[in-house]
């Protein structure tokens, strides 16, 4: 029954969907043949099904390669998501998309995610959007959060003591994602009540399946859960909001507490205080984008670190150098995060090959020439991690685990680009930096691990994860 109605609503839309999109496509030739190379695919759904199929099949970065080896190394054409797209490949192209930021294009992520996030800075443009970077990075800049690097290890400690420690084998991605989700509860918004927590985290869980597919609202898609789940998170988050107002005005909360205190209380440049609705969409944001991706990047770590007992040894050595350095009671500070350069290197290396993000959308507000191709305004262009990451010309030997790669001056600018770059770049990087160390420093000292499943499978929807949540088997260090 639900697949008769599923074709109903399918039929009349595909039928105005493909007259549009030929309308579009004829347009273009019409006007102009010098356009990127490459093909739409299908009518109505593009190379959709392949662009989202890809990373289903674990392997992310052949939608990307396989176009590059057939039309062009530096842009070929597609339709993703319903809308023609021009994809730059390389490090020129990353450069191009970043430094003209505002300039020739501007942010626009997929409708899916503009219609779930709503008015956080995923959809602001322009000085709105410079405004309100502004005052996010006043709470995530690298100055403010050395004062939570104590209180990030007290609850990494916690977690470890509740839920690894007297445990044999546990399954690390759902595990990591819980801790990196109440980290974030804890340090946005002070939400420490664990049933609160996990009630929170399965609805992001559902809002994050719906947050790139095609934006078919009725009952029964991916899409519509996730909007009944969005809507559910800023009910809580409203209420929250609500409270926290009360406890500063009757000077119960500290305008310095978290995020939320901060976004409250801080007024921009121009003496404009965020309105209620853009506090509850910007936390909603960073609660994704404080835990799902990093939350990848940790499970990972740890996959790699099972299966390559030299790199695991070596950020076993400075994680004890460090903690040599202080009494076994004494909380991980500042100066050792800044000890930690092997550590770093390591994660950044997991982060080329396994990148949490594959890239970003950007869309063109004029016409313009690149690479000897015309794009005209109004198209979407996409940038992808797997244009560089695992490709030879930039990294030789590409498939090759080699934090080495990351010392002196590191990669070639532009080919690693694990947080995106430019005005847009991810804002929550050094929090990122922040919480894989600190959780690194907290696992190695305790544990060696080997995984229950070393080839188990790499699934990518929309951020990777290992098909059976990665269960290790845990090896406690006897001093």
């Amino acid at each position: 029954m639900e697949l008769f109605f599923l074709s109903l609503f399918l039929l009349p839309l595909s039928i105005a969907l493909t007259f549009c999109f030929l309308i579009y496509k004829n347009k273009d030739h019409a006007t102009d043949l010098n356009l990127p190379p490459g093909s739409y695919g299908w009518p109505i759904i593009g190379e959709t099904l392949d662009f989202l199929g890809s990373g289903q099949n674990g392997t992310p970065e052949s939608f990307v390669q396989d176009r590059m080896n057939k039309y062009s190394d530096q842009i070929f054409k597609t339709a993703l998501l319903l809308e023609p797209t021009a994809v730059f490949c390389g490090p020129n192209g990353h450069k191009f998309l970043f430094s003209n930021e505002n300039k020739l294009v501007v942010s626009s992520w997929p409708g899916s995610v503009r219609n779930l996030l709503q008015s956080s800075i995923i959809n602001k443009l322009g000085d709105e959007a410079k405004q309100t970077r502004k005052l996010l990075m006043a709470f995530l800049k690298p100055e403010a959060l050395q004062g939570y690097v104590r209180t990030m290890d007290a609850v990494t400690r916690r977690h470890m003591e509740t839920e690894w420690e007297s445990k044999r084998e546990v399954t690390v991605f759902p595990l990591v994602k819980m801790y990196t989700f109440s980290l974030a509860c804890c340090l946005f918004a002070s939400i420490e009540d664990m049933d609160h927590i996990s009630k929170l985290a399965d609805l992001f869980n559902i809002l994050l399946k719906g947050l790139v597919v095609l934006p078919l609202n009725f009952p029964g898609t991916t899409y519509y859960w996730a909007n009944k789940a969005a809507d559910a998170i800023r009910g809580e988050l409203r209420a929250m909001v609500e409270r926290r107002r009360t406890a500063l005005g009757e000077n119960t909360a500290s305008p310095n507490q978290d995020l939320l205190s901060h976004l409250l209380v801080t007024a921009d440049e121009n003496g404009r205080f965020m309105p209620e609705k853009e506090v509850v969409d910007n936390i909603l944001a960073l609660f994704f984008g404080g835990h799902d991706t990093t939350n990848c990047a940790v499970a990972f770590l740890m996959k790699y670190l099972a299966e390559m007992p030299n790199i695991y040894y070596g950020i076993l050595r400075e994680q004890r150098e460090i903690a040599a350095s202080k009494g076994p009671k004494d909380h991980l500070d500042w100066e050792g995060i800044q000890k930690m350069k092997y550590s770093w290197n390591v994660a950044n290396e997991v982060m080329r090959l396994a990148p949490p993000v594959q890239g970003n959308f950007r869309k063109s507000i004029s016409d313009f020439t690149y690479a000897g191709s015309r794009v005209p305004k109004g198209w979407k262009f996409y940038w992808s991690v797997n244009s560089t990451h695992k490709n030879p010309n930039y990294f030789p030997d590409p498939e090759k685990f080699d934090p080495s790669r990351f010392e002196g001056d590191g990669p070639t600018p532009y080919t690693f680009v694990p947080f995106g770059g430019g005005p847009r770049m991810c804002p929550g990087k050094e929090y990122a930096r922040l919480e894989i160390l600190v959780f690194l420093h907290n696992v190695v000292k305790r544990f060696k691990w080997e995984a229950v499943f070393p080839d188990e499978k790499i699934t990518v929807d929309p951020l990777p994860a290992p098909v059976k949540g990665l269960p290790v088997r845990l090896q406690p260090h006897l001093s």
